[in-house]
């Protein structure tokens, strides 16, 4: 999905501007790219870089770890065709470069008006990508009008690599068959596909396979979710911190592969990922271990520079999600209520609101607030808020201790900005 979204606004996103602050540095092992001399960074205070809209909660599947406790049935107050028709106006009121519109839910395809939604933020240069599930819905015919209404990217979910793992993570039998199949022909259809795996206990051992399936798909990207516990989210296993730096680091092993790789909720992977292209040794940890062999088993060695997503975004920072009734938070697991699209324009939230601005300044508390990476990883504000109950606290997934005395690594302008679903 990010692949198709970046191809399409990499050139206009590379024109945005903002500074790095004084008294920040370079981040160590990731150098401009050749060209790039004149390159800024976005400038995330004006704009977002992604729309996230919950078109609505509707949704077939009951999936153990939903952020949006999506049920069968519309849930009251879901924004109107007019509503949304005028949302997507207001997106595009941000200006050049538009951000990205992500259409998902729920099950985006529940919504009656969707290619009516989609086609007309098409005609408005609004970049559109999909989010939909898997269910008797996404049909070849539906693939075939997905692919001819101007939408370039998909995602589809797929949380293990084998059935048994996946079906019971989606509350369905042979759903893994239908997923892999459906990744198959929308990657056919000359879709750009991103394949999204959240992490639990329950398929972290699987991410070596996972990789491999997705890549023999045909997907372009991977993203990987790293659980919050909101939503029915609340009753799945997360692994521990140890097991987050361990993933993170296979990860970048994984992006060598081919794959796009990003993660969400797991912005520590930006610090992984400038520590290991800067030379640093991958963990020793045993988790680790096992899945970088496994996929040196699966795909074999590495064959390409790795694609590991370094874009300092963040729940609030270029990220905003409209929920279905118009409610707007920093970001889909981030539970904290900034307005409503009803009662004042999209801009002015993003722009304004108090709490937006304190995480775009990286005005956190406790390590985060001390960390070296404060403004290219930032943690997860939607895990601090979980945790803690204060969105600018401690990100208690990350293991790092920052430098007794640090200054902030600035992040470099990427060349190019790709998608991140949250």
């Amino acid at each position: 999905m990010a692949q198709a979204a970046a191809e399409m606004k990499d050139a206009a996103h590379g024109q945005a501007v903002e500074r790095p602050a004084v008294g920040t540095r370079p981040i160590p092992g990731i150098r401009p790219a050749a060209g790039s001399a004149q390159r800024r960074a976005p400038d995330f205070a004006e704009r977002p870089m992604l729309v996230f809209w919950e078109t609505t909660r509707a949704c077939l599947l009951a999936c153990r770890h939903c952020r949006a406790s999506a049920a069968p049935g519309a849930w009251p107050g879901e924004l109107s065709r007019a509503e949304g028709l005028d949302l997507i106006d207001q997106v595009a009121g941000f200006g050049r470069p538009y951000p990205i519109l992500v259409l998902t839910g729920g099950d985006c395809l529940l919504r009656p008006d969707l290619f009516d939604l989609a086609g007309h933020a098409t005609a408005l240069g609004v970049p559109v990508c999909l989010s939909p599930s898997v269910t008797p819905r996404l049909t070849q015919d539906v693939i075939g009008r997905i692919a001819g209404c101007g939408v370039k990217a998909v995602s589809i979910s797929l949380d293990g690599a084998q059935a048994a793992t996946h079906d019971g993570v989606r509350g369905i039998a042979d759903h893994f068959d239908a997923t892999v199949r459906a990744i198959r022909a929308l990657a056919d259809a000359g879709l750009s596909v991103q394949v999204n795996t959240t992490v639990m206990q329950a398929n972290a051992r699987e991410l070596a396979g996972i990789a491999a399936l997705a890549a023999g798909c045909g997907a372009h990207s991977w993203e990987v979710f790293f659980l919050v516990h909101v939503g029915r989210g609340t009753a799945e296993g997360a692994v521990t911190s140890a097991e987050h730096e361990q993933i993170c680091h296979f990860l970048y092993d994984a992006a060598h592969y081919g794959l796009i790789v990003r993660t969400v909720e797991a912005p520590f992977f930006r610090r992984v990922v400038a520590e290991r292209r800067a030379g640093g040794p991958p963990p020793g940890g045993e988790l680790y271990t096992d899945l970088s062999a496994r996929l040196g088993r699966l795909l074999g060695a590495p064959a390409a520079r790795p694609s590991a997503h370094t874009a300092a975004t963040r729940d609030g920072k270029g990220i905003l999600f409209v929920a279905h009734n118009g409610e707007v938070y920093p970001a889909g697991f981030l539970p904290v209520g900034l307005g409503s699209i009803r009662d004042q324009p999209l801009r002015t939230i993003y722009r304004d609101n108090p709490l937006l601005r304190s995480i775009r300044a990286a005005q956190f508390t406790g390590r985060c607030g001390r960390c070296e990476y404060a403004d290219l990883c930032g943690g997860s504000r939607a895990r601090a808020y979980a945790a803690t109950g204060d969105p600018l606290g401690d990100d208690p997934a990350c293991p790092y201790q920052p430098a007794p005395t640090s200054h902030r690594v600035a992040p470099v302008a990427p060349a190019s900005v790709s998608l991140d679903l949250s």
